[in-house]
């Protein structure tokens, strides 16, 4: 662990330069996780995360920094807006059925590579002014509980729907860390729960997956079943799915602090290659090819083709009854996968079904 002559000017120094990188907030903190690792091990034990085993996998290396990085003293935690668009425009392409609703954050380039990579160029900054130190860096790529620590940074509060909020920015925005093993002082705490009796986040969600405040059944969300779940989509889940084909915005979209939300100013988070205002059939007309090139980059490409196509399936058959759909759907069923089938299946007996009721009695 090298010596730092001045900790406290050296903390101030690291914010500004995370400042000048891009980063809109910058906090540190110790590695003290107790309470939140308890709350950690009573979700995990009521099944909350579904198939996602990874996060049950690395023991108390997600809530004790020092077991997953040997010798961390202090966590460096930024933040950076990703909002793409106004949220206008968010809720104009989830309000109209035939169109393709993707999650914001995944709209533009993957946002994990952007944060590491800009992380990096902090820690180089450190180590050019105090010479070499021990540090990793992080963003939502390691068993690291990134929300607590961003709170005991500072940066904001974890709201009823479980996401990160800050008092003057929302709740757009990504996280990210740097371990390291200096001794830097930390800032004070977010230790007041601004949500107070608003409930839109709960009511709002599709699934009923925030089954209670700060409470998230991950297996009822839907940004687990259209990302994380790896097999059929479960059929109590898959009308209240809507348009929705890559996550879900919806507790951001009714939460009342994100009036404050500000645009990003970053280039790779805006839309690409139409993602932002597409039609599913547009989207359905990609071949593998054609999704692979035009998921390059982007945090899409992980769930790979053949989810894509049961997630597409799945909101056509959520989409207004049409004829054209429904041919659509069925020229599809000819070499589709088991997987998509299913859903495609499902899908034209939806179609097909208020097709019939919208046609009345016959004579």
């Amino acid at each position: 662990m090298p010596a730092v002559p001045d900790p406290d000017a050296l903390a101030g120094r690291i914010k500004d330069w995370a400042a000048g990188l891009g980063f809109q907030q910058t906090g540190i903190t110790g590695i003290d996780l107790g309470a939140d690792e308890a709350r950690l091990e009573a979700w995990l034990a009521r099944q909350y995360h579904g198939e996602m085993g990874y996060l049950a996998a690395h023991g108390t290396r997600r809530s004790r920094p020092a077991e997953l990085v040997p010798r961390t003293l202090s966590v460096i935690s930024v933040r950076i807006d990703y909002l793409p668009e106004p949220m206008a425009a968010a809720d104009a392409q989830l309000a109209d059925p035939t169109r393709a609703y993707v999650s914001r954050y995944a709209l533009g380039r993957d946002y994990h590579k952007l944060v590491r990579g800009r992380l990096q160029r902090l820690a180089d900054r450190i180590a050019g002014e105090i010479g070499p130190f021990g540090y990793r860096v992080f963003s939502d790529s390691a068993p690291v509980l990134e929300k607590p620590l961003a709170r005991n940074a500072g940066l904001g509060w974890i709201g009823k729907h479980t996401n990160l909020i800050n008092r003057h920015d929302g709740s757009w925005f990504f996280l990210g860390e740097i371990y390291t093993d200096l001794a830097l002082p930390v800032d004070e705490a977010f230790t007041r729960d601004h949500c107070g009796s608003c409930t839109r986040c709960i009511e709002v969600c599709p699934t009923g997956a925030i089954v209670g405040p700060y409470t998230l059944d991950a297996r009822r969300c839907i940004s687990y079943l259209t990302i994380e779940l790896k097999g059929a989509i479960p059929l109590e889940w898959r009308e209240a799915i809507g348009n929705r084909i890559y996550g879900c915005d919806d507790c951001q979209l009714v939460c009342p602090w994100n009036r404050y939300a500000k645009l990003s100013t970053e280039a790779d988070f805006r839309p690409r290659h139409g993602l932002g205002t597409a039609s599913l059939l547009e989207l359905f007309a990609w071949d593998e090819p054609t999704f692979l090139a035009r998921t390059e980059g982007s945090a899409i490409r992980r769930i790979g083709y053949e989810r894509w196509r049961r997630n597409l399936a799945v909101a056509l058959g959520n989409a207004p009854a049409d004829r054209v759909v429904v041919g659509v759907l069925e020229a599809a069923l000819a070499g589709a996968t088991p997987l998509v089938r299913e859903h495609l299946e499902w899908a034209v007996a939806r179609q097909r079904g208020r097709l019939a009721a919208s046609a009345g009695p016959p004579g």
